[in-house]
């Protein structure tokens, strides 16, 4: 019989009641419920959700950065359209305070870790342990992101104490705790499969410890993929364990904060900012690789990423990334992100899952559940599925459209030369090479609107193929055809936690400290 957990909270009220820091009060604030919650609803929602807001962040200024400006324009998917942003990731020459986010922004590690204490606390209180078993989930996709956007960082030592100014772990350490965490997170999750969270303290899933299971399975299988050249073994039994234990297969089962209803989705937000009633955009428009790939294939689901541009006869055309002049007059003509202010934000979907499928199963041999062909095919379905579009299986049997050459209707940012020769359908006689072009190219179509997983597997990969920034201002640091590797560590660093940063740098990272050091697992 399924219980709701709510129910087990009336021991921990007192200490919930008081638990919640007025710093989040943003998050705290629930839209969907009226003023007469309980006290128990309410302290397990405002935490769960401070913890689901540090994935990706429901703060617009935090998330801009984050994800409108470094993961959306080095993906490949967005590029900065504010004449004001000369220094910026997408021209290698952002400044401290745009890098430091993801280390240092108090709406990540702080607000992840204080209400992971919290709900530790209630658990212990309860004697149920499945609110945490989430929260590690969610803490393992929220963290992922910051050591794929550093290389080592300060883990396994948070929460020892209040002070963040602690020993740095490397990479593959982070890694070994990731699989650890979510391991231990899912057997828990599976031992108490029928205890039910109240559906408004969970936005996700719904208090569905089930959909939860496969999440974390499914968050597994990514990380596994990602360290697959460089720790084969480990990748393997992780990969093929996820699978075997049940992932995302259906779009049902997408992990998407539903947040947003009496209050705006940040991203829509952050892309509008100073649209001065541009009817594609403010400070973010549609980068021209995606489109340049989009259009040579003829997707259907551009009409759900982009908004038209307001170029005369060109319906979709992207700005090129890292500009070198840039004008709002005819740079707000480009195509616009077509983001919606009640939309959720993405996390992880059954197209991704089924894409991490096809590579593990023609790549690298990895037991799957099926062959590369059903998967990589299965992925293109979903992710039209997804969007409401029609029109996959011409579009999976497509074997002569390539992508487009770009074309810069305002000829301030040209660039002539073809992106790639790689077609559509699935070919089982091409080379290993050639087969991971090509379900890398049709998976970082579906990844849009999740940049910084794209910027990750692009650094893993190398593909797709992109168009080189118009102005490379990293003073020959970064090459222009592979783009950053990293960001560099946050000065602050240097000043607060000088001995233990300094260590990092020394014995961990690989290289010195700047975007074109590779991080570990794109080391081979």
């Amino acid at each position: 019989m399924n219980r709701n957990i709510n129910k087990l909270f009336i021991a921990a009220l007192a200490f919930a009641a008081t638990a919640c820091t007025g710093d989040f009060e943003n998050i705290n604030s629930n839209p969907y419920e009226p003023g007469d919650l309980t006290a128990d609803d309410y302290a397990l929602g405002s935490q769960l959700n401070n913890v689901a807001s540090c994935v990706v962040s429901s703060d617009v200024n935090t998330l801009q950065f984050t994800d409108a400006l470094l993961g959306g324009p080095l993906g490949g998917y967005y590029s900065d359209s504010n004449a004001g942003f000369a220094e910026s990731f997408a021209r290698y020459n952002q400044k401290n305070d745009w890098s430091r986010v993801f280390l240092k922004s108090d709406r990540i590690i702080p607000t992840l870790y204080a209400n992971l204490g919290q709900i530790e606390a209630i658990c212990q209180n309860t004697g149920n342990p499945v609110p945490l078993a989430i929260a590690t989930i969610i803490k393992v996709a929220a963290m992922s992101r910051v050591t794929d956007c550093y290389g080592p960082i300060p883990y396994s030592a948070i929460g020892t104490s209040s002070d963040l100014a602690v020993p740095y772990d490397s990479q593959e350490t982070v890694y070994d705790s990731f699989f650890k965490e979510l391991g231990e997170a899912i057997k828990t999750l599976h031992e108490n499969v029928g205890m039910s969270l109240t559906p408004t303290a969970d936005y996700v899933y719904s208090g569905d410890p089930a959909k939860w299971i496969r999440f974390g399975n499914s968050l597994k299988l990514r990380l596994a993929m990602r360290i697959s050249n460089v720790s084969p073994a480990k990748a393997r039994q992780y990969a093929e364990e996820a699978v075997a234990d049940g992932v995302i297969e259906t779009n049902e089962d997408n992990a998407t904060w539903k947040y947003f209803s009496s209050i705006t989705n940040p991203l829509y937000t952050a892309v509008n900012y100073n649209n001065n009633g541009s009817l594609t955009g403010g400070d973010t428009h549609a980068a021209a690789d995606i489109i340049c790939y989009m259009n040579g294939y003829s997707d259907p689901r551009r009409a759900a990423y982009f908004l038209p541009s307001t170029w005369d006869g060109i319906e979709y055309v992207g700005l090129r990334r890292g500009w070198a002049t840039f004008d709002q007059s005819w740079g707000f003509k480009f195509s616009g992100v077509n983001v919606k202010a009640t939309d959720p934000l993405i996390w992880m979907t059954a197209s991704e899952v089924a894409f991490l499928r096809a590579e593990g199963a023609a790549v690298h041999h990895f037991n799957m559940g099926g062959t590369a062909e059903e998967f990589y095919n299965r992925g293109i379905r979903l992710s039209f599925e997804q969007w409401g579009v029609a029109g996959a299986e011409d579009y999976i049997a497509d074997a002569s459209s390539m992508p487009q050459a770009y074309h810069d209707p305002s000829d301030k940012n040209p660039y002539n030369d073809t992106l790639s020769d790689i077609t559509i359908k699935w070919d089982e006689s091409a080379d290993a090479q050639t087969k991971l072009e090509r379900i890398i190219t049709q998976k970082w179509i579906a990844l849009y609107f999740n940049g910084n997983e794209a910027w990750a597997e692009y650094r893993r990969t190398g593909f797709p193929k992109l168009i080189p920034v118009a102005y490379n201002g990293s003073g020959g640091i970064v090459d222009s055809n592979a783009g950053p590797q990293r960001m560099p560590y946050p000065q602050e660093e240097y000043t607060n936690n000088s001995a233990n940063v300094t260590a990092a740098v020394n014995n961990m990272l690989g290289g010195p400290d700047n975007m074109a050091t590779k991080v570990w697992w794109a080391r081979y």
